[in-house]
């Protein structure tokens, strides 16, 4: 049992946490032209800056990361400059933040990729469903399996990536996106790598990517600056894997020896969407038992779940998502037990302030 609740002071690494309210990343497709942060998103991360810490929305590592209109990248100069204001916003108003590094791999569309290409993912297997083009929906097309040798190239792209977050934007860290169907958890799960080189087959090799990744971001930036999110059980984008116990928890293992900052463990509550699917198992736990540094769990929590979550010693700090859009001092509102906004999914997505920089904070509602 802990006896630390969501107020209680928590160091992540190098970062310094005032407390346990961890802003989810979550996707809002408000980028400008060139995939470019606006100042609208300064804002709007300025006024969450009261979280314990901010992890950015999926940000692209490389020109063929990207699968949806609208996301931010993080692979030009113009993109990482934007990205130094937020920073700056954030940490003016006494916030930290870190920049969660995407790759989309198979979830995407020839539409986003460099001329057109097909998109790249560990082996030529299109995921079931549709997705949003910026013109209509499109099935989702059979992506290209990578060849051995471009993999180093993509591992680089996240080292790349995080050097420009920490060393050119000055935010605090790095997330490294191997959840929710990405190109990182498609060489993760059986469902989605089918390859037979070194990268496919085993539960080792089918670690090794991520590994990879976390050696090169690590030796970048430093280990204490980096964090890694997982789904062992998610089923969005079409994810599955046989055996999800026995990878998910050889991987918190090898993960140990890194001294990452943190993982992040996406495990719905029960009738949360992200809940681990009929019969699949619950993972959450084994892995808190195996994984020796500080723990986040994601999945649909309320301010009494969290505080069980952290009380019961299931993690060291919970993240919210929805209630972080519709609340951004959302800390300050579970301090006080305040009624919550609730977040308005018709603006989630795509758009201008509404939904975005508008939900009022209780300063404002009692001035």
């Amino acid at each position: 049992m802990s006896h630390a609740d969501l107020f209680t002071p928590l160091r992540l690494g190098a970062i310094e946490l005032p407390n346990r309210v961890i802003m989810a990343p979550l996707t809002r497709s408000r980028a400008g032209e060139g995939n470019v942060p606006t100042a609208l998103a300064a804002e709007y991360y300025a006024q969450r800056a009261s979280a314990g810490l901010i992890i950015t929305e999926a940000t692209q590592v490389n020109d063929t990361a990207q699968g949806y209109p609208n996301t931010p990248g993080i692979h030009t100069d113009a993109q990482t400059l934007a990205w130094r204001r937020v920073a700056e916003a954030v940490h003016g108003k006494g916030g930290r933040i870190v920049a969660q590094l995407w790759h989309v791999g198979r979830i995407s569309h020839p539409l986003f990729q460099p001329n057109g290409a097909a998109p790249v993912a560990p082996s030529a297997i299109a995921a079931a469903g549709e997705l949003y083009t910026g013109q209509g929906m499109k099935p989702f097309p059979t992506p290209r399996a990578l060849e051995t040798d471009e993999i180093a190239g993509l591992v680089k792209a996240f080292a790349d990536a995080a050097k420009r977050a920490v060393f050119d934007a000055g935010l605090d860290g790095v997330e490294i996106h191997g959840a929710n169907g990405y190109l990182i958890d498609q060489f993760l799960r059986d469902r989605t790598n089918k390859r037979t080189d070194r990268y496919g087959g085993s539960i080792e090799n089918r670690c090794r990517f991520l590994l990879e990744i976390a050696e090169a971001v690590t030796a970048a930036i430093g280990a204490n600056r980096v964090g890694v999110r997982l789904s062992p059980t998610g089923a969005f984008n079409d994810m599955a894997d046989s055996d999800p116990v026995a990878l998910y928890s050889h991987l918190a293992e090898v993960l140990n020896p890194f001294g990452l900052a943190y993982l992040h463990v996406i495990e719905g509550l029960p009738g949360n969407r992200m809940a681990p699917p009929e019969g699949a198992p619950h993972v959450a736990a084994t892995l808190r038992k195996i994984y020796k540094g500080p723990f986040i769990i994601n999945g649909g929590y309320t301010k009494d779940k969290a505080e069980e979550a952290i009380a019961s010693g299931l993690a060291d700090a919970v993240s919210f998502g929805e209630s972080f859009i519709a609340n951004p001092d959302l800390p300050e509102r579970f301090r006080r037990g305040a009624a919550l906004n609730t977040p308005d999914g018709s603006t989630y997505y795509g758009g201008d302030t509404k939904g975005y920089t508008d939900y009022p904070t209780l300063e404002s509602v009692e001035a």
